[in-house]
Parts: C-alpha cells; sequence; structure tokens
C-alpha cells in the first residue's frame, strides 16, 4: 500500500502545485442558472438545493482536477440539508475520487474511544475508495479531548493508509482564545504540535518524508505557521486562510521545504464563487462563472510558485 504523504506528494509533483479547492456551496451565492434548473425539478426545498450543491460541486471538480491535486469539501454546509445534503456530498466526494483528486474531508471529527473509532471507520477510506461508507482521502479532527481522541483515528489510518489533519492553529481572529494560553512553558498549539509531530513520525513509512497525521495551521498566521513548521518537520500541513481571510501566498512560504512538498494551501469562497468579485467579476460575470473559476484557479497557482518554494515544482 502507498501511504496517505506518499499519495499526496506524488499528486502534488504531479500537478505542479500544492493549491487545495475547498468545495463550500451556499445557496443564495450559486449561480442562477443552477438554482433556477435545481427549482424546475420540483421537491422540498432541501432537496432542491442538495441537487444545486450536487452539480455545482461536480462542475468544479470537472473544472478543477486536471490543474490541482486536492478537494476539500465542508462537510457542514451538505450537513444542514439532512438526508439530501449528505447524499449530495457522497456524490461530490465519490466524483472526485474517480477523477483522480486527493479527497479531505473537513468535518473536524472528535471523541474518544469507540465513538472515535466509529467517525474514523466512517470517513477514512484512505487508498481504497470503498474502504469506507464515505471515501475520503484524509479527515479533519479535533484534537481537544486529549491524545486518547486521536488514537482511534490513527489506528484507522494505519489500516486504510488514510490521511488526519488535526486542529492545531487556526486561522480564525478567535483562534488565540484558547491556543494561545500557555501550560508548562507552552502553549496550546505547540502542546498539540508537539503531540501531532509525535505521532506522525511514529507513521512514516519511506515513501514520504511526512507521516500521515497533519496539522491545520492557518495562513493568517504567519509567525506561528514558521515556527510550527520547525517544530513538526514529519508533519503534512492543511493551510487555511488564504485569500479571502487575508492570508497571502508569501504567508505561507514557510510551510514548504525546498522541493515544494510539505503542505497544501487552501482557497474556498475566492475560487467557488470567483465571479462575485474582481477582478474576474467584471472580465466574466456570472454568464461566464466557470470561467471565473478556471481563472481563479490559474491565478492561485501562478501566485503560490511566484511566491513560496513551491515554485521549484515547475523546474
Amino acid at each position: 500500500m502507498v501511504s496517505y504523504s506518499g499519495r499526496l506528494d506524488a499528486k502534488i509533483r504531479t500537478t505542479k502545485t500544492p493549491a487545495l479547492m475547498g468545495i463550500d456551496p451556499r445557496w443564495d451565492w450559486l449561480p442562477a442558472e443552477i438554482r433556477t434548473w435545481a427549482e424546475s425539478l420540483g421537491g422540498s426545498t432541501t432537496e432542491q438545493q442538495a441537487r444545486g450543491y450536487e452539480a455545482f460541486g461536480r462542475e468544479l471538480i470537472d473544472i478543477a482536477s486536471p490543474l490541482i491535486p486536492a478537494v476539500k469539501p465542508q462537510v457542514a454546509f451538505f450537513e444542514q440539508l439532512g438526508v439530501p445534503g449528505m447524499t449530495a456530498l457522497h456524490s461530490i466526494m465519490t466524483h472526485a475520487r474517480k477523477a483522480g483528486l486527493i479527497v479531505i474531508a473537513d468535518a473536524k471529527r472528535g471523541d474518544i474511544g469507540t465513538t472515535a473509532e466509529a467517525y474514523a471507520e466512517a470517513w477514512l477510506a484512505g487508498e481504497d475508495p470503498d474502504a469506507a461508507n464515505w471515501p475520503a482521502d484524509a479527515l479533519t479532527i479535533n484534537p481537544y479531548l486529549g491524545t486518547d481522541s486521536l488514537e482511534p483515528f490513527v489506528k484507522v489510518a494505519r489500516k486504510r493508509q488514510a490521511g488526519l489533519y488535526v486542529l492545531v492553529r487556526t486561522s480564525n481572529p478567535g483562534a488565540a482564545e484558547f491556543q494561545d494560553r500557555t501550560s508548562d512553558g507552552r502553549t496550546v498549539y505547540e502542546v498539540v504540535a508537539d503531540t501531532v509531530q509525535r505521532l506522525s513520525l511514529e507513521t512514516v513509512t519511506g515513501d514520504s518524508p511526512y507521516g500521515l497525521v497533519g496539522a491545520v495551521v492557518g495562513a493568517t498566521w504567519p509567525e506561528q505557521l514558521k515556527s510550527l513548521r520547525a517544530r513538526m518537520p514529519q508533519v503534512p500541513l492543511l493551510i487555511p486562510g488564504y485569500g479571502a481571510q487575508g492570508g497571502t501566498s508569501a504567508d505561507t512560504a514557510s510551510a514548504f521545504e525546498a522541493s515544494g512538498l510539505g503542505a497544501l494551501v487552501n482557497s474556498s469562497r475566492g475560487i467557488n464563487f470567483a465571479w462575485q468579485k474582481k477582478p474576474y467579476a467584471q472580465q466574466f460575470g456570472e454568464a461566464r462563472w466557470r470561467e471565473a473559476v478556471l481563472a481563479s484557479i490559474h491565478d492561485m497557482i501562478a501566485d503560490l510558485a511566484a511566491n513560496t518554494p513551491c515554485g521549484s515544482l515547475s523546474r
């Protein structure tokens, strides 16, 4: 079996970019053509919205799959629509796997014991998309309950060669309220980071310098990102906060090794709804929203290549 990090490294080398596209649908933000079509087929409001989310998500994947290594569906937007929404999510994830993309389910699960193991069994398909009911290569998880809440996820991830991304230093402004508190000379996020580094080091298999236990560290905290990369050398990073939340490509540069590997940088709204903002609104408008999505992906790839070590991937 090929490890999660081995598969991810290979996909990043093939696409020559660490750009990650989030899939974060909002009904009122969808192109009017998709909303009109979804409503025309009838059903309840949630069924119509789920139909629109599925169509939109699959189109995003069709546009992005030749260009980037991975996608990150945000589970919450589908979960709020109940069964129709979760059916749409499954369809999108399956479509992404068939398109050859790495799929990271952004569900931020967390619990202890058999409950944590049940979450892991449900979401972590890993190398074989049929190994779990949700065909995710990797899953975001919350470490707040302690190390014993992480271990069941690591156990299943090892078995299926799946990946995990532990919340370490999140991109939101309120992160410091809890994560910067100090205990035994370390902040809470540093304590979590040290645990993640230990767990990831234990899962390095040889086909990648990184283990299967990754970390979420926001681009909105560039100094902390730099120190955390040094603290977690064997940990693959998932970096939110780029673009719409204010983080820049330069803010993410310290996450990468010289080869351009080591991290994925996420953009969700900035790609999904590119036609709603400058310069794409003026250039394309809603009628050409697909072209705006494509242009925003190309621009993100170029921006990361110009301002981070991942530019070496294209040389």
